[in-house]
């Protein structure tokens, strides 16, 4: 994935640990924590009770045929595991439930911060990615919060109490159990400490595919058309191997781990107590009977099941924190609103835009736009005409903020744009674009979009601006029509028509229009030019066309190139000049 080089990127990379997932996220939510831990003591400590009565069983009630004895432990080890049985149930029904509820509330985090990054980063970020990082890279918090970390601190007690129980009934069988669950340990150690790249790697990898599947789906039409299909379920499958590549090396320690433990735990351990076991049962002095061999035994795998469990726990905490490293790089982004420096609030525009010896570049070094100085007075039209690359649409995001200047200052109403709040700007700005964008849904909801709460009145006022009852009378269910994805079942002309409706709605100040006509056919495009010369009343435009002809009433026509404004002037000014916009108007003239 292509990521933004700029200062976002340049910073190093956060590596989130246990001790600040502890504080940011499990702190904040102890209460529930503690009661977590507080169930799974009482769980872990009820399920000890059968190992225990086992050896009463053996070693006293069964020797001494009491019945009575019988039926009261029967009662004692059913009602222990009824705790056992209540305790697994609340402790799934708290923790996992706020496990999810902290993921959505991460999502959402993660979605508001991403919304709040320049639109740059948007140009070199693939948008399927960025679905992943909000999706995907949140999903391992359940185990920090949920009955994974639970699982974790509840294991551990188990294991120090077993521990301590089998110490009480033989201490030197013990020692031998310690020798490999200490071994087991050290690999597990190893293994955990191989695998945290392994799973941050992965989430990048997995955010690449994702992001070529989207663009795949959104292109499938091009794909189609160039009879690419092949190719792109090529490159699909490069990707998935590289995906599976990781998850095989994954896999690897995960097995490496599992293996030990058969090894270490269920065969050394295992096979060294039977031994052991074996011989102090069999001594005259002191002898170890069957209730206690028993009981050990059972109590053993109290202590290892636990252990073994972590390991599996420390794999899963290992993949959140690895998810939770990206989730954090994002989060540290500078956003595009810099709230100490746009302080100015504007409550109300009158639309007088200046731009004052402005210079941008996208790459260091290397300027698209060189010095350029005009004035686009409140009310008034301003053209910007020229060559494919020569800077035009790149003047209409600087007037937009979708950019800020390198050099030079931008003014609205004399006040200086990059230090003016952007939510209070944006307000009063419109923008038609030239591959405009609709939401799948219906005619009406598009055209709501910049007005949720508008009436329907307003709706049709703009609906009728626009002409868009002109085609859409003709559909069964009117402005309710679904549109598809991206407004795929419109024509092109349909779909500007509705996005010009949706900002005739919106009512700004100021307006930009990039390349707004392109899409229509010469019928649609009279009808058009008609309603934008309404929507244009009274506000300050900003055109981009090719077709110059759309533009001849413009109170000032800018001719781009290279970068700088080569001419400008009114279309009648521009003809009599006979330069370079003469030119192309006489050229497009011909055709």
């Amino acid at each position: 994935m292509k990521e933004l080089k700029d200062k976002n990127t340049q910073k190093k990379k956060p590596k989130v640990t246990m001790a600040k997932a502890f504080k940011t996220i499990i702190w904040p939510r102890r209460n529930l924590v503690f009661i977590g831990l507080i169930l799974i003591i009482f769980n872990r400590m009820a399920g000890l009770v059968l190992p225990w009565k086992s050896k009463t069983l053996l070693d006293d009630v069964i020797p001494s045929k009491d019945m009575g004895q019988l039926y009261d432990l029967l009662i004692f080890v059913g009602l222990a595991i009824l705790v056992q049985a209540t305790t697994s149930f609340l402790l799934t029904r708290i923790l996992s439930v706020q496990a999810q509820y902290l993921i959505s509330e991460l999502r959402a985090q993660v979605q508001k911060k991403v919304l709040s990054l320049p639109i740059s980063f948007f140009d070199n970020t693939k948008s399927g990615a960025l679905v992943s990082r909000i999706m995907s890279d949140v999903e391992g918090v359940r185990n920090l919060i949920g009955t994974g970390l639970v699982q974790m601190v509840g294991g551990t007690f188990t294991a120090i109490v077993s521990l301590i129980i089998l110490i009480y009934i033989n201490p030197w069988m013990t020692l031998f159990v310690l020798v490999p669950v200490s071994l087991f340990g050290i690999v597990a150690l190893k293994a955990f400490k191989y695998i945290r790249p392994i799973f941050r790697v992965r989430g990048e990898i997995n955010a690449e595919v994702k992001g070529r599947l989207t663009e795949t789906l959104a292109g499938v039409r091009v794909i189609k058309g160039f009879g690419a299909e092949e190719q792109e379920h090529k490159i699909f499958e490069k990707g998935v191997n590289r995906l599976f590549q990781n998850v095989k090396k994954s896999l690897t320690a995960t097995a490496l781990m599992t293996s030990s433990s058969t090894f270490l735990l269920a065969g050394i351990a295992s096979t060294g107590i039977m031994g052991i076991g074996g011989y102090y049962m069999m001594q005259d002095v002191d002898p170890m009977t069957t209730g206690d061999f028993l009981f050990f035994t059972l109590v053993l795998g109290f202590m290892i099941a636990p252990i073994v469990q972590m390991s599996n726990i420390g794999s899963q905490l290992t993949e959140a924190l690895a998810g939770l490293d990206r989730t954090e790089e994002l989060m540290n982004m500078d956003p595009e609103e810099d709230v100490t420096n746009r302080t100015i609030h504007l409550n109300g525009i009158t639309g007088d835009i200046v731009f004052d010896n402005v210079s941008f570049s996208y790459e260091k070094g290397k300027e698209v736009l060189h010095d350029i100085s005009f004035k686009a007075n409140s009310g008034t039209v301003t053209a910007l005409v020229g060559s494919s690359g020569s800077g035009k649409s790149t003047i209409a995001g600087l007037a937009a903020t979708f950019l800020n200047p390198e050099s030079g200052q931008i003014t609205i109403d004399q006040q200086d744009l990059s230090k003016v709040n952007l939510s209070s700007y944006r307000r009063n700005l419109g923008v038609v674009l030239q591959d405009e964008f609709l939401f799948e849904g219906t005619i009406r909801e598009n055209i709501l979009f910049p007005r949720p709460d508008a009436t329907d009145e307003q709706v049709q006022q703009a609906v009728k601006a626009a002409y868009v009852n002109e085609f859409t009378d003709r559909f069964d269910n009117g402005l309710d029509t679904l549109i598809g994805e991206r407004g795929v079942k419109l024509s092109g002309g349909q779909r500007q028509r509705i996005a010009i409706a949706r900002a005739i709605l919106a009512d700004p100040k100021i307006i930009i229009l990039d390349e707004a006509t392109s899409n229509l056919d010469t019928e649609s495009e009279a009808l058009i030019q008609k309603s934008l010369g309404e929507l244009m009343k009274g506000r300050t435009t900003f055109v981009i066309a090719h077709r110059l002809s759309t533009i001849k009433k413009a109170n000032q026509i800018l001719v781009i190139e290279s970068g700088n404004i080569a001419e400008r002037g009114t279309h009648d000014e521009l003809i009599e000049a006979e330069g370079r916009y003469f030119d192309l108007y006489t050229y497009q003239a011909r055709i």
